[in-house]
């Protein structure tokens, strides 16, 4: 037992910060193995055939096998994973970042779609998930679930991770499947996370017809009061910002400011019960938008590059100790399935990952495809349509997240069943990572060879004289706000979502930008 926690340090250093012998050197050879794990990605990067996921993943297994060998088969960690601390210190600054750096002008244009496959469709493939896991398990001899596990598993295996296919796709030559990959894939892991929250909430010893309704209204509540504060706390920071002027005297004071601001954004929304994740993707989203522009030139700079490297690192730590998770004996001498059932087990969820996924993705398409056929945004063909389900297959950090919340204390199960839905999981994330990781270029090539743009990335663009004109204006008689409202409502009708695009600019222009910072429309650059 000594030796073992020599190896495998709880992650309650804080409790204990001049550390010993047992904890200095676990986390000091974990930090050599990241950096050893950047160097190998950097040389890995030009054939693009991997990225940092499979990298870390690769690293983690041969890692956890080396510490497997030196302990004696005894352990393969380094650290003990405290799903506590990835959802308080790792998750935040993966999501603000992916909201800070989204391009914010793709992301609206597509915002129907990206939220049909990222809500919609995450309770379409949860719902096929929980009900296929209940079927099948037990043809497997794996019982003991309760519906809250069976109804966890759904939410866990709904999360996907779209690096590896957004590493392959180029953002110039296929911007419209590029933000539809991406803004899916950020939505996709809130809806997951607000959904996995809102069923802890339920009482499984009722479970009826009104179920999925509670289900519904909770996810409903928590959507709306997360985003709303995400959103206040982006325009908070804004005011701020822009008010005191921070930039006279220290570059250092605004840049810590919007990170402190975007961290007490996640920490109050877990405070309030609500969905930190989707607090902090909107305060991203709002501070790149309005608070970004009140910075100095050297803090604009410095603010992308901060963010992304503390992204990059909470990803590489997720995925490195993943690798080395996955030869974690003691997990596997826990559970009392046989190699082919367990074989079973894992090869069933990988299947109602694929029907799941599909169920929803193809459906979806030709929905919105018909709800867009009078705009001027470009219809999904089948080879997209293919694309965006295949970037969904590949499961990851939250997942794990999710999975050691469920069926851990502390990173430790404490039954059989419990110990079998983590192996099942961390194979789940390693199979659809590596494998799907490493098919995802050629696929892509053989669908979209030359980037495959054509037609489908032709973006709607909104007339300068549009955006000139007021949405009422008191000077005008009633007669022509009239006709300018009737002219509205018909375009509304016709064209939904370009439509409300082109009101939003002109609102911003007009209230938003003059009050919290930033360009009009017509001065800001493409890539907003």
């Amino acid at each position: 037992m000594n030796q073992s926690m020599e190896w495998e340090s709880i992650w309650r250093i804080a409790e204990n910060f001049g550390g010993t012998h047992e904890q200095v050197v676990p986390i000091t050879v974990f930090v050599a193995v990241l950096c050893f794990c950047l160097v190998v990605g950097h040389l890995l990067e030009e054939n693009r055939w991997v990225n940092e996921s499979i990298t870390a993943l690769i690293i983690g297994c041969l890692t956890g096998t080396i510490i497997l060998l030196i302990s004696k088969g005894t352990s393969s960690h380094i650290l003990r994973f405290d799903e506590e601390i990835f959802f308080i210190y790792l998750l935040p600054p993966i999501i603000f970042n992916a909201g800070f750096q989204v391009k914010k002008k793709q992301f609206f244009h597509n915002f129907f779609p990206i939220m049909l496959f990222g809500v919609v469709g995450v309770f379409i493939s949860s719902s096929i998930i929980t009900v296929g896991s209940w079927l099948v398990f037990p043809q497997f001899g794996f019982v003991g679930l309760t519906p809250r596990d069976y109804l966890g598993i759904g939410t866990i295996f709904s999360s996907t991770d779209t690096v590896c296919t957004l590493q392959v796709l180029h953002q110039d030559e296929t911007p419209l499947l590029y933000s539809l990959v991406f803004g899916e894939g950020v939505v996709n892991d809130a809806t997951s996370v607000v959904l996995f929250n809102a069923i802890q909430k339920l009482d499984v010893n009722k479970i009826d017809g009104w179920t999925a309704g509670q289900i519904f209204v909770d996810f409903l509540y928590l959507f709306s009061t997360s985003t709303a504060l995400g959103v206040a706390s982006g325009l908070v920071t804004a005011l701020v910002l822009k008010g005191l002027y921070f930039g006279r005297h220290s570059s250092v004071r605004e840049i810590s400011l919007m990170v402190l601001m975007a961290y007490l954004s996640y920490m109050l929304a877990e405070l309030l019960e609500l969905s930190g994740i989707l607090t902090v993707f909107f305060c991203g989203i709002f501070m790149s938008h309005y608070a970004w522009h009140n910075v100095t030139d050297s803090s604009r700079i410095t603010t992308r590059h901060v963010f992304a490297m503390m992204s990059f690192i909470a990803e590489t730590f997720i995925f490195l100790y993943v690798g080395m998770d996955a030869l974690d004996i003691q997990k596997w001498k826990m559970s009392k399935l046989s190699f082919w059932n367990s074989i079973g087990v894992y090869s069933s969820v990988m299947l109602l990952i694929l029907i799941g996924r599909a169920a929803f993705v193809f459906p979806l398409s030709a929905l919105s495809n018909c709800m867009d056929r009078t705009s001027r945004r470009p219809q999904l063909t089948p080879k997209h349509q293919v694309v965006v389900w295949w970037a969904g297959l590949m499961r990851g950090a939250v997942s794990i997240a999710l999975a050691f919340k469920q069926f851990t204390h502390y990173g430790v199960p404490l039954d059989p069943v419990n110990a079998t839905m983590v192996t099942t999981t961390v194979i789940v994330v390693l199979f659809s990572t590596l494998v799907f990781g490493f098919l995802t270029k050629p696929l892509i090539r053989y669908l979209l060879p030359h980037g495959g743009g054509g037609s489908l990335d032709r973006e709607p663009t909104i007339s300068k004289e549009d955006m000139r004109l007021p949405l009422l204006s008191f000077e005008e008689s009633a007669s022509t706000n009239l006709l300018r409202a009737k002219d509205s409502l018909s375009r509304l009708i016709e064209r939904p979502v370009y439509t409300i695009h082109s009101f939003w600019r002109r609102f911003d222009d007009a209230y938003m930008r003059p009050a919290f910072g930033g360009p009009r429309s017509d001065q800001r650059s493409s890539s907003s």
